[in-house]
Formats: structure tokens, sequence, C-alpha cells
């Protein structure tokens, strides 16, 4: 957030305060005045973009007015602390408002940019205060174009430049160029884009949510795998030449497989694929998954490690502003913007360089595919449809645009007409938004299922894990070799030991189980769950603000600690349920994530939470750490998944990639099939979880000694 009297380059302009103060005016009382109107908007559930102003003004004149009070001395004492608690009244207010809505959080962050609209307000609220601010206070005119400077710096990787050299001429697309017929305007004199959004607030409960959309026929789905009938109808809409999509599903109905199909069939190469970072890799192995024959990279840091050849390109936000210029010379043919809802804000950066890659892609192919995917289209109000409709070319910052006009035209109605506004809602969700929740499409998916969703642990952590993991397969190296070199000729074996290879796994884990320093496999994979809380806990909020209340399960307190730390940075409210809370405080909590709606998030301990109570009012459970036991992450997920649920159930477990916690979640796959055999009558034995981890110690051996 800006300070007081500092444009966004920083320059200070405001002048001394014996200067500024013209006359003495009660600048407490508008302040007080003006934030119970934005607490009174926030209750109601109204906070649009003036209430918003409102908000931000008032944030910056609480600071400027703090700061002057306490730098007063002309005043007394008493007079200071009077006006010091009345300022800390009208804190109190801003704060317990921002709490209740993630928009206006967002704009007590440091970072967060200061609107024009609001220095306007701060000014006016001061001249109703009766001061009158000097001249050079009066807001400046942002220049017309952001300076380049300004931005992070731009990387062109050489694998990009290879690519570059490779194709030389990349020559824009116009091969299927509609043939727009020009025709009179009947609504050139209307104001259409606020009706346009009017019509969603005036939405009645049978209105459609979702486009028709066509039955499937043939579809690109890879040999062995199988889409569900939802998902299917959206790749056979792309199939038929549909390009633009709002696809609005809620969680766990696989809309990254749709989006990846839907570029299948509408033959959308290069295809960009911008998401938040903790689902890149998952994009990665989903690419592979459901295209495997369209090579994959994902963006890391500078993009050394970029295959400048690949059909698909992941990108998330962080890094996209250094790499927009390239991004936007390669010559995509689609674009997919995962979590659109990210993008929002239509000052912040993100948001720019999405809607700037967007239109540079328009520019150069004729009907791209674009797709926005979210499953929370709207988290403040109606007005959050405007970015998310300009990235798909439906609108621009005045006016809808191209087809949209055209169906509107085709109503023959216009604002002033009763029937305009359902007709118009039905003319853009027809553009291309298609929403279905779990419980309509219940038929479709299993009643409960685990998603994996790896996660790369990036920075100092992910390297010392690494590190940690190769020290330890090189200590049980050493030991396979030193008893490998002391055997007889006698008992030489081809190849790679397993019997030895086993017991050197026992030996380990037999110290690993005793020893009290040094590294083992127990420390790595509590390390790894720091590592992953964050990246976890952010997955969590965004999946209680897509799809309501989640639970989060945990094994270590410092995990505990660390996702509960994320939650309150991001205004999210939660309830504790841990292993050291008496039954009352316990109890308390449990009601609280069940019986308010305000609480998003239940942070549980996987052991202390994983039995004995009942959290049915969530549908949608985040793992951030593994268990060593099925046994023990089924208890976790039937929290949920039990008599009582009116939906199906879905289970996030992050995973981190490229190291042993892939590994474990892989065993613990395979050990449930076998327990689910052994139930069932097998003479089978049921593994513990000292089989697990054994097994576990195995593969890292045997992974070291076949990679020598």
């Amino acid at each position: 957030m800006a300070r007081r009297g500092q444009s966004r380059t920083g320059t200070r302009r405001t002048a001394p305060r014996s200067q500024r103060r013209v006359k003495d005016g009660d600048v407490i009382g508008v302040l007080a005045r003006t934030v119970r109107e934005v607490e009174a908007a926030a209750q109601r559930g109204r906070v649009t973009p003036s209430v918003r102003t409102k908000f931000q003004a008032v944030a910056l004149l609480l600071r400027e007015e703090r700061a002057r009070v306490r730098e007063d001395a002309t005043g007394s004492e008493s007079s200071r602390t009077e006006q010091l608690k009345r300022l800390d009244g009208v804190a109190t207010i801003l704060a317990t408002t921002a709490v209740q809505d993630a928009g206006l959080l967002a704009l007590l962050a440091e970072d967060a940019v200061t609107s024009d609209a609001a220095r306007t307000l701060r000014l006016e609220l001061l001249k109703d205060a009766g001061i009158e601010p000097p001249a050079e206070e009066a807001p400046a005119p942002e220049p017309v174009a952001a300076a380049p400077a300004a931005t992070e710096r731009r990387v062109v990787p050489q694998s990009v430049v290879s690519r570059q050299l490779a194709n030389p001429f990349l020559a824009p697309d116009f091969s299927a160029a509609p043939q727009r017929v020009s025709r009179p305007r009947r609504l050139a004199g209307w104001e259409l884009l606020d009706p346009l959004l009017s019509s969603f607030e005036r939405a009645g409960a049978g209105d459609a949510a979702c486009m028709p959309l066509p039955t499937p026929s043939w579809l690109p789905v890879p040999k062995g795998l199988e889409l569900m009938p939802h998902q299917a109808q959206l790749v056979a809409a792309a199939a038929a030449g549909h390009r633009t999509f709002l696809l609005a599903d809620e969680p766990g109905l696989g809309k990254t497989a749709q989006a990846l199909l839907a570029a299948e069939a509408a033959d959308a190469y290069p295809l960009l694929v911008v998401v938040p970072s903790v689902v890149k890799t998952n994009w990665a192995r989903e690419a592979g998954l459901w295209t495997p024959h369209r090579p994959a990279t994902v963006v890391q840091g500078d993009g050394e490690t970029i295959d400048g050849f690949a059909d698909i390109v992941v990108v998330n936000y962080e890094v996209l502003d250094r790499h927009a210029g390239w991004i936007g010379d390669f010559g995509f043919r689609g674009m997919v913007v995962d979590e659109a809802h990210f993008i929002k804000n239509k000052s912040s950066q993100r948001s720019r360089n999405v809607l700037e890659l967007a239109e540079r892609l328009r520019s150069r192919t004729v009907r791209p595919l674009l797709m926005a995917l979210t499953g929370t289209p709207l988290i403040n109000d109606i007005d959050d449809f405007r970015a998310i409709w300009q990235f798909l070319g439906w609108v621009d910052d005045s006016k809808p645009l191209g087809e949209l006009v055209d169906a509107l035209e085709d109503t023959g109605l216009t604002p002033a007409d009763p029937g305009f506004y359902p007709a118009a809602r039905r003319c853009v969700v027809d553009m291309g938004i298609v929403r279905r929740r779990k419980v309509d499409v219940a038929a479709d998916i299993p009643a409960r299922r685990i998603a994996d969703l790896p996660v790369e642990l990036d920075g100092a952590a992910g390297r010392s894990i690494r590190a940690a993991e190769q020290e330890l397969a090189r200590r049980m190296v050493t030991r396979y070799e030193t008893v490998l070199a002391n055997r007889s000729s006698d008992d030489a074996v081809e190849g790679i030991d397993a019997d030895l290879v086993r017991q050197v796994a026992r030996w380990e884990l037999k110290e690993a189980t005793t020893a009290t320093a040094g590294e083992n496999v127990f420390g790595m994979m509590r390390r790894i769950g720091r590592a992953k809380a964050g990246l976890a806990a952010d997955y969590a909020a965004q999946l209680a603000r897509s799809a309501g209340k989640v639970v989060f399960f945990a094994k270590h307190v410092d995990v505990l600690d660390a996702a509960e730390e994320t939650f309150t940075r991001q205004g999210v409210r939660f309830s504790s349920i841990r292993g050291d809370q008496t039954p009352t405080v316990r109890q308390k909590n449990i009601d609280a994530f069940v019986g308010d709606p305000d609480v998003a998030v239940a942070v549980c301990s996987l052991v202390a939470a994983g039995v004995g109570i009942n959290l049915q009012v969530a549908s949608n459970l985040v793992l951030a750490e593994l268990s060593w036991t099925d046994a023990e992450q089924t208890q976790a997920i039937d929290r949920s998944h039990r008599i009582g649920q009116t939906e199906p159930v879905t289970a996030w477990r992050i995973i981190a990639a490229q190291t042993i916690d892939a590994r474990i979640a892989e065993l613990i796959d395979s050990k449930a099939g076998l327990a689910a055999r052994a139930l069932d009558g097998s003479d089978e034995e049921v593994q513990s979880s000292a089989d697990v981890q054994l097994e576990a110690l195995v593969a890292l051996l045997t992974d070291a000694l076949a990679s020598r």
C-alpha cells in the first residue's frame, strides 16, 4: 500500500504537516463515519468497487492520522491518548471488516496498489474534515503506458532462442477467419456492460448456469483412459468448434483433463497454461497422462531447464512477468488460465500480464482456444466477471464485443425492456460458461476418491531435502558394498542382490527407530511435511473459497502451526483440532467448524482427529502429510465420508515430487489394495506401517544401485 503523499514511483510529495493544516478538523470523526459505512456494506454482503475504494481510503488516512497524532507535540499527553484510542477503534472496525472479505483483506497488504479513486476519496475525506491539502497533493495523472523499467526483469531461455532460430517465421494463422457481416447496430447507443453484469445479479433459481453441450461422439482420449460423461461433453463442444470457455466446475470434477483434451480436440498447439505455483507440477503430470504424445514443459525460475520445442508450456503467475516477452512471440494457439479468479483485480500485474498475452494471442491466431478455469468465478461481487470475460475476448473495458454483441442484437430487446436481463444472461452463458456441481454429476464420480497433487519443493528447503535423501542413499550403498566386498566368491550374485538390499534396509530402519540424532527416513519425512505445509495450506485456502468447507490434515505440530499461520495471513478463518486440547475445547472447535458458515477450514491432527469425530459438513479434504498406512489415511477421510454426507468426497494428497514422498504414496496405495483383498477373504497377510517404511528404503537403495 502506498504511503501518504507517495506516488507509485516512490517520489515524496507530502508537505510538512505544519503547512498542510489550514484548519483544525475532526479527521477521526470522518474516518469513523466512513468505516461504519464500509462495515455495514460488508455485513450485507455488498462489497462493491465503491465500498473497496472507501475501505482503502480509510486505511490510507488512518495510517497518516495515527502518525500525525504521535508526532504532534503541541497537545497534551491526555489529548494524544484519547485521539489514539479513537483511532484504535476505527482500526478495529477496519480489521474485523477485512477478515469478512478476501478482497478487502488484500487491500491491507504492503504491495497492494493504491487506486486513483482511493487517492481522490482520501482528499475528499480531508476536505470533509475541514482540511485543505496543498496543491501538490492533488492526484497526478497516471502515465499513458507503464514504463518497461518498472516491470520485473525479462528473460529469454536459451531453449526458446533455439526454437525461434529453428522457426524464424511464425506467421499469424488466419485460416479459420470467420466472415463477419456488417449490420446496423440497434444497441449502438446503449450502455451494455453494466446491464450484462446486473443480469447475473437478477438471476433466478431456475436460470441456466451452463451453456448447451453436445452429446459426445469421437473424443481424443488415450487408450486405457476414460472420461466421465460431464467431462466428455465439454471436450465434444471444443471438437464441434467452440473456442472460449469459462469452466467453473466445482473442484474434483476434472477441469484439468477437460482443458487438455479440449486443446487436443481444437488442435490448439502450442498451448500456454498459466497456473498457481502449487499446481504446475500436477499440470505437467496430467499432460503426460491425457496427452502423452504432446511434450510438456514447466517454467521454473528463469527457465533454464525448459524445453523450447514443447507443445504445452506451463508457467505460474509469479514468474509470468519475467517471461511475458518471449511468451508473447512464441506462437501459441491456445491459452488456459487455471484458478482464473486470480486475475479479477485488473490493476494487478498478473492480471495485466494475462490480459496482454490473451490479446496478443488473438492478434496472431483467429479463434484461438481460450479457457478460464475456476471453481470461484465470483469472490466479492459480480464485477469479478470483468477480467475473466475480457481474457476470453467477450468484452473490453467498456463494452461487449464480437459474437456477444451479435447475440444481444438478435434478442430484439434493449435494457429498457423487462425481458432483456434474462435474455442477456443467456447470451453470456451461451458464450461458453460451463458450471457443474458435484451433486449434479454424482453419478459420474465415485463417492470417495483420492486425488494426488504433486508439488515441487523449491529453494533452500527443497535442496536440503534432496541432499539428505542422496546422503541416506549413499550411506546404504556404502554398507551394501562393504558387505558385498567381504563375501566369498561362492556367494556372488549377478546384478543387484535383492536379499542383501532388503537386509541393509532392515538395518537402516532399526537404527532409525532408535537413533536420537542424524538423518533418517523419519526425520526426512517430517522435513518434507514442513516444506509442503505452506503449499498445502495455500491449496486448502483456494478450495475453501471455491468449494466451501475444507478439512486439513497433518501429522506434526510444526506443520499444523505453519498451515495456521498461512490461513491467518490470508484471512481464512479456521478451527484447530489437536491432541493436546481438553474435550471441551476440542468439541467447541468442532462445533465452530460444523455450525459457523464463516469458519472455512478445520486444521486437524491426523492422529488426534482421524477417529471419533464427524466432519461431513465438508466434502473436500487436504492431506498435507502422508500416513504410513492406508488405514490411518482412510480413517481421516472417513471423518467426512460417512452417513450424512450428501456429496462425493475428494481427498487431495499433497505429494512432494521427485522425493521419497512420492515413493511412499505409491507404496501406501499398493498396501491398500492388499488390505482390501485380505478383508475379502484372501490368505495374504495385511502388512503394517513398518513394511511401508522398509519398502521405501528398499526402493531408495535399489534406485541408487541401479543408477551407478
